[in-house]
C-alpha cells in the first residue's frame, strides 16, 4: 500500500491513520443557535469502532457507558459546538477505549441519524434546526435542554446482501447498508429483537446455532455459547471453537472446515437445519473457509452475525423475548 501510495502521490505526503481496536463508538446529534447547544441524542454503537457508522446498529440512550464517560461526551460536544460557532445541526463521532474519550470526526451538518433520534425522543430536530438557521433562537423555539426518555430505541441497518449472490457480508469501514429500521421497548434486549425483525433478520427462539470465531474472540464466545445452551439451542462448531467450548463444559457438535474438504455445514444450511450463524473470520484462509457459509446463510434468510458485540446483543434479545414476549411500544 505504501509503495502504491508513493507512486500515486508523488511529492505529496502520505497520511496513515491509526486504528483504535476494541473501542466503543458513540454518535452525538446536537443543535446550536450560536449561543446555546442542546444535545438531541447520544447513541452507543453495538459494533465496535472501525465498522462504518452507517452499517452499525446503535442504542439510545447508551446502555453500557458509565455516567462519567457520558458527562465527558456532553462537555466535549458543547465545547466543540462553541468553538466551531455552529448554527444548526452538529454530528460528532466519538470512540471510547479504556476510559479515554477520542473525537473521531465532527460534522457541522445534519447526519443520517437525525431521523432516528427525532423519532426516539419525539422532537423534530431537522425542523428546529432549519428555523435556527433562518434566525430563530432555541429559547424562542422552546428547545433548551436534552430530552430524557424512559424507553430504549435501537437503530439497525438494512443490508442488501440477499439480493446480491456471492457478495461477502462482512462489515468494515466501507458503508454497505441501504436503509435503516428501529425497535423501541423498555428493555434493550426486546428493543434489539424488534429491530432485527424489522431488518428482516428475525432471531430464532430455538434450533441449531453454528459458531466459528477467530482466536481473539474465543474467550468471549464462551459466555455467549453458554447462554445459548442454557436457552435450549444445539451448538455446532468448527475445530478451534469446538475445542474452546468443550473445555468449558459446553456441548457442541464438531463440523469440519470447508477449506479442509468438508461440506457438512453447507448441507445443514441448505436443508434449513441451522437457525443462526455466528462467524467472526480472520485472515485470507479463514475468508475462503467462511465466505461460502455466510453467503449460504444470507441467501436462505438465516441470521448471520459477524461481530462478537452483535452476537452478545442477539443473545440478549433472544433471552429477553423468551422470558417475556414483547408487546407494541408506541
Amino acid at each position: 500500500f505504501i509503495k502504491e501510495a508513493k507512486e500515486v502521490s508523488g511529492k505529496h505526503p502520505i497520511l496513515i491513520d491509526k486504528f483504535l481496536e476494541d473501542a466503543i463508538e458513540v454518535d452525538v446529534d446536537a443543535i446550536s443557535d450560536g449561543d446555546i447547544t442542546v444535545i438531541g441524542g447520544i447513541m452507543e454503537h453495538i459494533e465496535e469502532a472501525g465498522i462504518h457508522s452507517g452499517d452499525s446498529a446503535c442504542v439510545l440512550p447508551p446502555h453500557t457507558l458509565g455516567d462519567d464517560i457520558i458527562e465527558i461526551i456532553r462537555k466535549h460536544t458543547h465545547a466543540i459546538s462553541k468553538g466551531l460557532k455552529v448554527k444548526g445541526l452538529l454530528n460528532i463521532q466519538f470512540a471510547i477505549k479504556q476510559n479515554t474519550v477520542y473525537v473521531l470526526e465532527v460534522n457541522p451538518r445534519a447526519s443520517r441519524t437525525v431521523p432516528f433520534v427525532s423519532k426516539a425522543i419525539g422532537i423534530p430536530l431537522a425542523k428546529i434546526a432549519a428555523k435556527v438557521m433562518a434566525g430563530k433562537s432555541l429559547k424562542e423555539l422552546g428547545f433548551t435542554e436534552e430530552k430524557k426518555v424512559n424507553h430504549i430505541s435501537v437503530k439497525e441497518s438494512v443490508l442488501p446482501f440477499s439480493r446480491f449472490s456471492g457478495v461477502d457480508i462482512l462489515l468494515g469501514p466501507e458503508m454497505k447498508s441501504t436503509g435503516e429500521v428501529m425497535g423501541i421497548d423498555t428493555s434493550f434486549g426486546r428493543a434489539f429483537y424488534k429491530s432485527q425483525i424489522a431488518a428482516g433478520q428475525a432471531l430464532p427462539k430455538n434450533g441449531k446455532v453454528f459458531i466459528s470465531v477467530k482466536n481473539q474472540d474465543k474467550r468471549n464466545i464462551i459466555f455467549i455459547a453458554k447462554k445459548l445452551e442454557d436457552m435450549g439451542f444445539e451448538i455446532l462448531a468448527t475445530k478451534g471453537t469446538h475445542k474452546a467450548l468443550r473445555s468449558n463444559n459446553i456441548k457442541a457438535k464438531l463440523v469440519g472446515k470447508i477449506g479442509e474438504g468438508y461440506n457438512e455445514i453447507l448441507d445443514y444450511i441448505n436443508k434449513g437445519q441451522i437457525q443462526l450463524v455466528i462467524n467472526t473470520p480472520s485472515g485470507e484462509r479463514s475468508q475462503s473457509d467462511s465466505k461460502p457459509i455466510r453467503n449460504a446463510a444470507v441467501m436462505r434468510g438465516i441470521p448471520c452475525i459477524t461481530t462478537i458485540s452483535g452476537a452478545q446483543a442477539a443473545v440478549n434479545g433472544i433471552e429477553a423475548t423468551l422470558k417475556n414476549d414483547f408487546q407494541v411500544k408506541s
